[in-house]
């Protein structure tokens, strides 16, 4: 069975790969275990015997040149990241130090390992769909369209891909760069929006809404994008760039109502739960349009499995356990 690294495996999309992969490859999960991360995520699987853990933070690249050495994977998953946006408007800092040094930090360990670069090893880059920006309503990006990032946290996370892109060209580190678009599922943070929604619901709440609701995005339940993202390591070709997205668009306001809706049809809420809506200021900069074109991936063979409401239902169903 062949080991592989996934930085960050105990946050959101990052416990999901790994719950997902458990059986498929000896898992080595990094993460500096911060307020986004949650180990009780993993406990199904931690005394697995294809399952190890360490405290340790990316920066540390002493300590992952060691890691590196004693398991040799075949893949390295970088999920570690600073992902919030609002809290990269009120400070950078940790954006800059996780998601730009530390993806520098990981490709220094790599480069050190020489011996690796001569296998099939390859470098996974998880991206996201922010880092190509605000775009025209309708539009899908593409792979090859120009980075135009618009937060602290989009811009970190265009810089740590041109960091991976340019080893990649210097170095000769073979890798893979994922975009997915707005996850949802299982084990996300609550300061995010859909858990957000969510707990405002039950705990009877204000929903807060940016602006005027309408910004729009593409959502994807969490477990299409991790399938999306072992099917890029596996047959995706070197040092391309793969679109992971669903082509389910909702604006903000429309996300809302339907989530307001599934209570209301699947969990016997009142209607009344609608009153909870409340627009208030919008945010600095905040992007109107998000999409992405996965044509690209879906010539892997890959496609998204999920039906949104079910998922979403799953979903809600976990948050209110």
């Amino acid at each position: 069975m062949k080991n592989i690294i996934v930085t960050g495996g105990a946050g959101f999309i990052g416990s999901n790969f790994i719950l997902q992969n458990i059986n498929k490859y000896k898992i080595i999960n990094i993460d500096t275990l911060t307020y986004a991360s949650n180990q009780n995520y993993l406990k199904s699987v931690s005394k697995s015997k294809n399952y190890k853990f360490y405290k340790i933070n990316i920066l540390n690249t002493k300590k992952i040149i060691n890691l590196i050495k004693e398991y040799k994977p075949i893949y390295i998953f970088n999920f570690a990241a600073e992902s919030h946006v609002d809290n990269s408007i009120k400070n950078s800092d940790k954006f800059i130090n996780t998601n730009i040094l530390g993806t520098h930090s990981l490709l220094k360990a790599v480069l050190h390992n020489k011996k690796i670069l001569s296998t099939n090893f390859k470098f996974i880059q998880i991206s996201t769909d922010e880092v190509f920006g605000d775009v025209k309503k309708n539009y899908l990006s593409k792979e090859g369209d120009r980075y135009n990032p618009s937060s602290p946290y989009s811009a970190s996370k265009a810089a740590s891909d041109h960091l991976v892109s340019s080893w990649g060209r210097t170095y000769n580190i073979k890798y893979n760069i994922t975009y997915s678009s707005n996850n949802f599922g299982l084990n996300q943070n609550r300061e995010k929006f859909i858990p957000v929604v969510i707990n405002s619901i039950i705990k009877n709440k204000k929903i807060p809404i940016y602006g005027d609701g309408k910004q729009k995005r593409d959502w994807i339940y969490v477990e299409d994008n991790t399938n999306g993202i072992i099917k890029v390591a596996n047959y995706g070709r070197i040092n391309e760039h793969y679109n992971i997205g669903s082509n389910y668009s909702l604006t903000n306001i429309e996300l809302v109502k339907k989530i307001c809706n599934i209570f209301i049809k699947e969990f016997h809420y009142s209607n009344k739960i609608l009153n909870l809506i409340k627009h208030v200021k919008d945010r600095p900069g905040h992007d109107r349009n998000y999409g992405l074109d996965a044509r690209k991936l879906r010539r892997l063979n890959w496609k998204c499995n999920s039906d949104f409401n079910h998922s979403m239902k799953k979903t809600i169903a976990w948050y209110l356990k």
